[in-house]
């Protein structure tokens, strides 16, 4: 396969495995397995690795156990798994196309990105309901702050606040606006109390 190329095996259960190559990801995967085949190197020849400490993660699985304890280099598990570099496989039970499902798994991180976001900054768990209904009305609060959320991310970012939501919601903790009633015209009006630099341009962003 040349850089870029890919292609698409269908399986019996109705996915597909989506098979890419790069050359980039070629050199990344050589130059990690030398790296760690350095210090396993390293390691053996110390003699500081031994049949106990052994195991199959890692670069370990490139290990030959010789009698009880004699442990050495696979050279030929080296060679055969240089063949692997720079695929990378995607499962999918989409239609989408190879290039569709490969900009998509670029994006996990921002799905992550969600998930660690409602757990933790919006409290999405631990969940205390019992009813479907307040189940289901817990979450559907939890990603409409999400929503919010982004939306006020984005803001921040395109008038450069330098300060991430987060840091926004806390700011809003001592912002005040004071309603007030003037005794002899009656006229009611609104006023802002005083702010720090933050505060201002997270008030003039929203």
């Amino acid at each position: 396969m040349k850089d870029g190329q890919s292609f698409v095996l269908k399986k019996s259960d109705g996915t597909r495995l989506v098979i890419t190559y790069s050359d980039k990801r070629q050199r990344k995967d050589g130059h990690n397995r030398e790296r760690g085949l350095l210090k396993l190197r390293q390691k053996v020849k110390s003699g500081r690795l031994t049949k106990e400490s052994i195991n199959n993660k890692g670069y370990n699985k490139f290990l030959a156990l010789k009698g009880e304890v004699k442990v050495e280099i696979d050279e030929e598990k080296v060679k055969e798994d240089r063949k692997w570099d720079g695929l990378k496989g995607y499962i999918t039970n989409t239609r989408l196309s190879p290039k569709s499902i490969v900009e998509n798994y670029r994006h996990l991180w921002q799905i992550e990105k969600a998930f660690r976001i409602s757990k933790t900054d919006l409290r999405i768990r631990p969940v205390y309901h019992y009813r479907r209904k307040r189940i289901e009305a817990h979450i559907c609060i939890a990603f409409v702050a999400y929503t919010i959320y982004k939306e006020l991310e984005q803001l921040l970012e395109k008038h450069n606040a330098g300060f991430s939501p987060k840091r926004a919601a806390e700011l809003t903790h001592n912002m005040y606006q004071l309603e007030y009633t003037l005794p002899h015209s009656k006229k009611q009006g609104k006023m802002i109390l005083k702010m720090d630099e933050e505060q201002k341009t997270l008030y003039d962003i929203i």
